[in-house]
């Protein structure tokens, strides 16, 4: 006797309970994980915190009449979306041990203790950080790498490793906000159907204030650090790093390579990844002395030392043991293990981010901004609001600026605002606040790398929240608000909630 097919369970849209419980779960597990763990919350109760919060997520759609198959082809979805971040992740570290054991890294941090003051030190690392970004359009690369050799430089000199590592972030951004190269200004500018260049034109009105502002906090930051190190100390670091290493400007090899692929548009996995070989060969030329100790082994050839060398200092990062903390904490560092909890925690951060957008959630909760949002400057504030709420509700930019996009077009194009206004809100709250944010994969990526918690640099990174602010600014006053010309203005209603039918 044949079995009657299945009748499918009838799909029920969230009700606002629905939509604002894994909310809840999230920020009371991770609030819970924070005050538990304190700064170690990073290493693992966070990375629950958030596999429990998609849980709950999970609970709340079945119930909801979606079939499990549905709900497993959406993490799918969500985790191909950072698939690229997890290999630049890992290039990352690999990177950073050989650039440590080749001494590039050492270079720059031995030439910079010789020719920086602490005085100087912050606007420098900003306008250093700001500069290259905008010749290669990436904060990850930027940080991942320069980033990095100013903070062992911040340490070594005595200046605050936070206040560096924000004075690295918020230099890091100014170009993947504003640089022709960044595949985020690039995506804010095609989502809105806006020309690259008009797009940049607009970020610009936001932008260069809020580097400005950026430039003279740090400034004035600078004048209270004095270096805690005496001058003695410092000569006796030098000493160590020139023992161990033969510091020269061969050594900045890699780093030329690295920015020359990516000035080429070369994927920044791959140029990373060069950058990680060229400086592990080099090593093995130029530093063998340091690639001996760091392996250790006496009764194997040069050859096999070698390779060893490069091996382990990209799978597990470079070691040393000078007698000096300041020293070995600087250059004991990288290798792709070292990411490996971060790459957790951004799997978390986007399976949740990516089901509570699938499902309709999110959108059940922003539907009723649009309906208050009857002048435009709460508009814009709206935009702001909802692209922040993002960052921290489903970890990930491109979700902060996608969907605020597919949210607000048809409002702004209903009210005759020409859609670069929306390319530069977008930009200014969804690219540049990610960044602020513990468990968004930004947030997660630039503390693993620069060695400081997310709230410690938090706020020190000026102009990852002056953007933002400046946004409103615009909005409320009404000043650099481009309008449709007459006619071109939408006739249509606001936009309707995203949620979608399965």
């Amino acid at each position: 006797m044949e079995r009657a097919p299945e009748t499918p369970r009838p799909v029920r849209a969230p009700s606002y309970l629905d939509a604002a419980l894994p909310l809840v779960v999230l920020v009371v597990l991770v609030g819970t994980s924070v005050a538990l763990f304190g700064m170690a919350a990073i290493d693992g109760p966070m990375q629950v915190a958030m596999i429990l919060a998609s849980m709950s997520a999970v609970a709340v759609i079945l119930k909801n009449g979606h079939r499990w198959e549905a709900i497993a082809q959406s993490g799918q979805k969500g985790l191909s979306t950072v698939v690229g971040a997890i290999f630049i992740l890992l290039a990352v570290g690999a990177l950073i041990g050989t650039w440590n054991m080749s001494g590039t890294i050492p270079t720059l941090v031995y030439y910079g203790i010789k020719l920086i003051s602490p005085a100087w030190f912050l606007p420098v690392a900003f306008l250093v950080c700001a500069a290259i970004s905008l010749s290669i359009g990436s904060s990850w690369t930027t940080a991942g790498t320069v980033g990095v050799g100013l903070m062992g430089l911040a340490h070594m000199i005595g200046v605050s490793p936070a206040m560096t590592a924000g004075a690295v972030i918020a230099g890091a951004y100014v170009g993947d906000k504003t640089s022709p190269l960044s595949e985020t200004t690039v995506l804010a500018a095609q989502l809105n159907g806006v020309d690259l260049f008009r797009h940049i034109r607009y970020q610009a009105w936001t932008a260069v204030p809020a580097g400005l502002i950026a430039l003279a906090v740090f400034v004035a930051l600078g004048f209270s650090q004095r270096g805690g190190l005496s001058d003695a100390v410092v000569s006796s670091e030098l000493a160590h790093i020139d023992q161990l290493f033969d510091i020269s400007a061969w050594n900045l090899l890699p780093l030329l390579l690295l920015l020359a692929m990516s000035m080429r548009k070369v994927p920044a996995t791959l140029a990373i990844m060069c950058s990680a070989l060229l400086a592990g060969v080099m090593a093995t030329l130029l530093q063998p002395q340091a690639v001996a100790q760091f392996v250790a082994s006496a009764d194997e050839s040069v050859v096999v030392v070698s390779i060893k060398g490069v091996w382990l200092a990209m799978a597990n990062g470079f070691s040393v043991d000078t007698g000096m903390a300041e020293v070995d904490a600087l250059l004991s560092r990288g290798g792709m293990d070292s990411m490996l909890l971060t790459i957790w925690l951004i799997i978390g951060a986007v399976t949740f981010g990516i089901l509570v957008d699938d499902f309709g959630l999110l959108g059940k909760l922003v539907a009723p901004l649009l309906h208050r949002a009857r002048t435009t400057g709460r508009l814009f504030a709206s935009v702001v609001g909802t692209s922040i709420g993002l960052n921290i509700a489903a970890g990930d930019q491109y979700i902060a600026l996608l969907l605020p996009t597919r949210l607000y077009a048809s409002e702004f194009a209903r009210r005759g605002l020409a859609p670069e206004n929306l390319s530069r809100a977008t930009g200014d709250a969804g690219i540049v606040t990610s960044a602020l944010v513990p468990w968004n994969s930004c947030g997660a990526y630039m503390s693993v790398v620069l060695g400081v918690s997310t709230m410690a640099y938090l706020p020190f990174a000026v102009f990852n929240y002056a953007a933002p602010l400046l946004t409103l600014l615009l909005g409320f006053t009404g000043w650099r608000i481009a309008r449709l010309p007459a006619g071109d203005a939408a006739d249509t209603p606001a936009a309707p909630s995203p949620a979608r039918e399965q």
